[in-house]
């Protein structure tokens, strides 16, 4: 159960919430300082399901939230440090915010993604 709602709040929050902060909120830099720390809380959330789902006795078949998990983690302390110097400076590591942007969503849908599987295998097989 604990499963599905992290997946549920994984797929909305990039789905309708974010979007939607950025439709109703006038100053794109605020709009895109509260997605950023939704998807830090998204983050921290997903690495305590990651830390429940290794107590499972079906922690070998979640494998997709530990990749899950490591995705976001890395989004989170690697590539934010990386986005936020290029959105400052131009470029960072030659790309710009733009791209590390692109890298970064990618990882999230990955993680999504890893997140389904698991659910998918577990509940409809």
């Amino acid at each position: 159960m604990m499963l599905v709602l992290w997946a549920g709040s994984l797929w909305s929050l990039a789905a309708w919430v974010a979007p939607t902060l950025f439709h109703l909120e006038a100053d794109r830099h605020m709009a895109g300082v509260l997605a950023a720390r939704l998807f830090s809380i998204e983050t921290y959330l997903g690495i305590a399901v990651a830390a429940w789902a290794l107590l499972l006795p079906a922690r070998a078949r979640m494998g997709g939230v530990y990749v899950a998990a490591a995705l976001l983690a890395a989004s989170e302390f690697v590539l934010k440090h990386f986005m936020e110097s290029a959105r400052l400076e131009g470029a960072a590591g030659g790309l710009t915010f733009g791209a590390w942007h692109g890298v970064s969503a990618i990882l999230y849908v990955a993680a999504c993604l890893g997140v389904l599987v698991v659910i998918w295998k577990e509940h409809f097989r």
